[in-house]
């Protein structure tokens, strides 16, 4: 890790349970390399309540704009509802702060699109929270399927299966495509198959099914997925919020060993069991085992990463086309679920329906007049 040369001042948009439950905690863990200068919330007393919580000389805002203008922080954290963070995001950039922004990081890939290009313009950087890549099991992981010392991926299952009742979506903006983005494919299993992602490499095509089961809400409750990655491996990803016993889980059967990731909201060392083929020596396998050093998957974990980018001035993990891609594939599991074919990686593109919103144009509700 990179030694910061100085302190970075850092702002945080919306001051709910994920900022003061994740983020403040992850800040607070860094304190010897940043600095909680301001908070905004368009509520008062919420945001009273935050900056009594935080601490210290925390200035307190309502709007975004006049935050950047009187603060001008080095980094800014967006823990706000989907819809507003596309602006959030590209205004924190043009003042020149980098940004590590909740998921998903845009409700489409035109919106995402916006974003890179005020990247460019700006210098800065604009990361997604994807903290489950950030635990040493994961990292860990990766550096064995990546190597080939597990052999060649074979299969794979990602699994999020978790329950929401009604109260859940009672709160407004969520269930709705214009403000959420769509239903568990992008507010809940993104975590999952990202990782998925992050641990397999680039996918090549994917066929889908989504549906509205029980909730009442514009977006789908559940989707199942069938994925052919560019190496070869075949995967399945659930993700479902109608799910009692909840689990999130993913397995990836290599030719020399299966290795399984099983939690629920985040994962440790002991999270990971590698169980290795008939053929492969006790030797080999004992070297699996995941590191004595224990760093859980966490929002610290992820701000430490970016920390180290910014110090070292490198695009952030979790951004650019790193997380577009992630973006990418839920766009092409809504596409192929709500189309009823197959969809190729890079086929979505200005003037696809699919490429402005999440639902092409097809609720309420799919599967209708299919192409």
């Amino acid at each position: 890790m990179s030694l910061s040369p100085t302190r970075r001042r850092v702002a945080v948009v919306g001051t709910g349970a994920i900022v003061s439950g994740s983020h403040l905690p992850a800040l607070r863990a860094h304190s010897d390399r940043v600095e909680l200068v301001a908070a905004v919330d368009v509520d008062q007393e919420r945001l009273d309540a935050f900056r009594e919580l935080a601490g210290g000389s925390v200035a307190g805002y309502t709007s975004v704009a006049a935050m950047l203008d009187a603060v001008r922080p080095d980094l800014v954290l967006i823990g706000t509802p989907p819809a507003l963070h596309r602006d959030q995001t590209v205004a924190s950039l043009k003042a020149g702060a980098w940004v590590l922004c909740e998921k998903p990081l845009t409700l489409s890939l035109a919106e995402y699109d916006e974003i890179a290009a005020a990247e460019e313009a700006s210098g800065a950087y604009a990361a997604v929270v994807f903290q489950h890549r950030y635990g040493s099991g994961a990292v860990h992981a990766r550096e064995l399927i990546t190597s080939g010392e597990l052999g060649a991926p074979l299969v794979a299952h990602c699994q999020t299966t978790w329950h929401r009742d009604a109260a859940y979506y009672a709160v407004p903006w969520r269930g709705k495509w214009a403000s959420e983005g769509g239903g568990p494919t992008m507010g809940h299993g993104i975590h999952q198959y990202d990782l998925l992602l992050h641990l397999l490499g680039e996918w090549e095509e994917i066929s889908a099914m989504a549906a509205r089961l029980v909730h009442d809400t514009e977006s789908e409750d559940v989707s199942t997925a069938l994925v052919r990655f560019r190496g070869g491996a075949l995967a399945t990803v659930v993700n479902s919020v109608l799910s009692p016993d909840e689990v999130s889980r993913i397995r990836i059967d290599c030719a020399d060993a299966t290795v399984e990731l099983t939690h629920l909201y985040g994962h440790t060392n002991d999270s990971w069991v590698y169980t290795p083929a008939p053929h492969v020596g006790s030797d080999r396998a004992t070297a699996w085992r995941t590191p004595a050093n224990d760093v859980p998957s966490s929002h610290t974990a992820q701000l430490g990463t970016l920390l180290d980018a910014y110090d070292n001035g490198t695009r952030p993990p979790g951004s650019g086309q790193d997380a577009r891609a992630t973006l990418e594939f839920a766009a092409a599991l809504y596409k192929a679920a709500f189309t009823g074919r197959s969809v190729h990686a890079g086929e979505i593109g200005p003037g696809d329906p699919f490429y402005e919103a999440m639902h092409g144009e097809y609720p309420d509700w799919a599967p209708k007049e299919r192409a």
